[in-house]
């Protein structure tokens, strides 16, 4: 194992959290195979690794989710053996999932409070409850009010993620406030810059009064601001530990994968062609407001844009997901709106930034998801021909799994999010309507993902791109027109945009 050295931050005190030779297998899959870690009280330690590397398993551990098979773990120098996720959240351990773990079904409020409802001889008291659920969701969420008694399903990505920041606060109290150890697992990738900041200057307050905060993070950006030390896994090993401030970005990154990564953002020639989906002055029942564009064979067009803008729910309107209520959409020679199997038929293909909840069929394995919008000219899936397609896929997108019989709910996020990208290349679309297609990817996934974009619209495929990260728009995108508050403003070269400039654009100054 690699450690740098370097000035030690936070308390000089034995560690919150130790993990020694800890080690874990599924069949004949080696999640952990002898992780060390230590963090102190006080600190924001952050978790490195690429999808697969074990960092899920590590965080399901100290969660009580699952029994490690060798090792040990100790909080506070005491054997760490919780009994599950009630008796680790009961003895101080809270965690924020990447893939949200509420009841789409319930209001804000039940999702906040679920299982540790304040209660006496059977009923819970009302009061208490309230204040519970308002003081967690205050502090979550700061400013920005949210109604208790919406549903959840309701909300967007973004505030669930917040909602699950509200839930890991709200047990913290109802436990006596002893919030011992706080895991963030990509607690950012749904958030915008303001939610953002409201989220680091929490994670800070609570450091301060002592909490460790286990930081999972693929935003090596956020890293540098957020955390004082770090831990590196590779393979299920720990390969490298030091000081954020010590270490360069780039030696991290060699540390996550295992080799120096190339051009970040390659870019073939690509020469655009005809116009293969247009729309004009796009209105839908809540967003977008108004959107115009352009898009050709042999084009990638970035849409940029705060969250909450209407990016999303203009690749929805586009693939019929969501209803249009004015304005056209142009597929080729097809005009108007239509249903998501017709658009499927029409060559559009979309890849949901919720993968979870409607982009994957996650109890159905690798080849299943495949092969789910196009199963042949008899519509009967062949078993064999699915594992043949998802075996080519793997190997074509470097997909971390057993096998095409592998579950996808068994995958890391990020591998989880290749299987949703592979479908759209099984089909064979034309049209690729991306939203955050690197959301909880790690630096080498996203490097695969962008150089697979590149390929694709250099073979002459329309890629239609939605993110939040800046420099992957302005290093994949060949034109960026940027959404504010609904609208959509005209497409610019690439070339001609520049960080701030799309930012004053988003923000409208």
């Amino acid at each position: 194992m690699l450690t740098i050295r370097g000035p030690v931050s936070g308390p000089a005190s034995s560690p919150r959290v130790a993990l020694r030779d800890l080690r874990k297998s599924f069949g004949s899959t080696r999640a952990l195979d002898g992780v060390e870690l230590e963090a102190r009280a006080g600190e924001v330690h952050a978790v490195l690794g690429e999808n697969g590397a074990g960092k899920s398993t590590l965080m399901k551990v100290l969660a009580g989710v699952v029994a490690p098979d060798a090792g040990s773990v100790t909080v506070d120098g005491a054997p760490w053996t919780p009994r599950g996720p009630a008796d680790a959240r009961a003895r101080g351990l809270a965690m924020v999932h990447q893939e949200l773990a509420l009841c789409p079904h319930l209001d804000v409020a039940a999702n906040v409070a679920l299982g540790i409802e304040p209660a006496r001889l059977g009923v819970v008291r009302g009061r208490d409850l309230e204040r519970l659920v308002v003081d967690a969701l205050g502090r979550a969420f700061g400013d920005r009010a949210v109604d208790p008694g919406v549903r959840v399903s309701e909300l967007s990505v973004a505030d669930r993620q917040l909602v699950e920041v509200a839930r890991a606060l709200a047990t913290a109290r109802a436990a006596g406030g002893a919030l011992r150890v706080l895991v963030l697992d990509e607690p950012t990738s749904s958030l915008g810059a303001a939610d953002v900041e409201r989220l680091f200057a929490l994670v800070r307050d609570l450091a301060a009064a002592g909490t460790t905060i286990l930081y999972v993070s693929h935003f090596l950006e956020e890293v540098a601001r957020i955390a004082g030390r770090f831990t590196v896994l590779r393979d299920g090993r720990t390969v490298g530990a030091g000081e954020v401030g010590a270490t360069s970005m780039d030696a991290i990154v060699r540390m996550m994968a295992g080799r120096d990564l190339g051009e970040a953002f390659p870019r073939s020639a690509r020469t655009p062609g005809e116009v293969i989906l247009s729309a004009r002055e796009l209105g839908g029942a809540h967003l977008p407001l108004e959107a115009t564009f352009e898009l050709r064979r042999g084009e990638v067009l970035g849409i940029a844009g705060l969250v909450g803008a209407g990016r999303t729910e203009l690749l929805r309107a586009i693939f019929g997901l969501d209803p249009v209520r004015r304005g056209e959409i142009r597929v080729g020679v097809a005009l108007g709106p239509a249903s998501p199997a017709r658009r499927l038929a029409q060559g559009v293909g979309f890849a949901s930034e919720d993968r979870k909840g409607e982009g994957l069929a996650t109890s159905l394995s690798v080849a299943d998801n495949l092969v789910l919008s196009h199963l042949g000219p008899s519509g009967f899936g062949m078993p064999r021909r699915a594992r043949e397609a998802a075996a080519r896929f793997i190997a074509q997108l470097g997909i971390k799994c057993a096998g095409p019989d592998q579950r996808v709910v068994e995958l890391s996020g990020g591998n989880q999010q290749k299987v949703q990208i592979a479908r759209l290349l099984h089909h064979d679309v034309d049209v690729l309507l991306l939203d955050e297609p690197t959301r909880g990817i790690d630096v080498a996934s996203k490097a695969q993902i962008a150089e697979l974009v590149d390929r694709l619209a250099a073979r002459g495929k329309a890629v239609l791109l939605v993110s939040s990260w800046l420099p992957e728009l302005l290093g994949m995108a060949d034109r960026i027109a940027v959404m504010r508050r609904g609208r959509l403003g005209p497409a610019r070269p690439a070339d001609r945009c520049d960080e701030a400039s799309l930012l004053r654009e988003a923000v409208g100054v």
